[in-house]
């Protein structure tokens, strides 16, 4: 499974990441993530909103910060 933040480095950004990451250790999943800060691959992802959530290539939400909870959802 492959995660990805995208966003410039904002706090929102930063607070995703995070929640992610909490998803991910309650969920005991072993997931590469990875964060997405270069505009030009954010716009080439197709994303116009940050923050994002793209999970194996599938985008998940734009302009929001989801929680621990969200997120958990998504990856079960």
């Amino acid at each position: 499974m492959k995660i990805e933040i995208l966003g410039p480095g904002c706090p929102k950004c930063k607070t995703l990441l995070q929640n992610a990451e909490k998803a991910m250790k309650d969920l005991s999943l072993q997931a590469e993530i990875v964060k997405i800060e270069d505009i030009e691959k954010i716009m080439e992802a197709g994303i116009m909103m940050t923050p994002a959530l793209v999970v194996d290539g599938k985008i998940i939400s734009t302009g929001k910060i989801l929680s621990v909870n969200e997120i958990k959802k998504v990856l079960q």
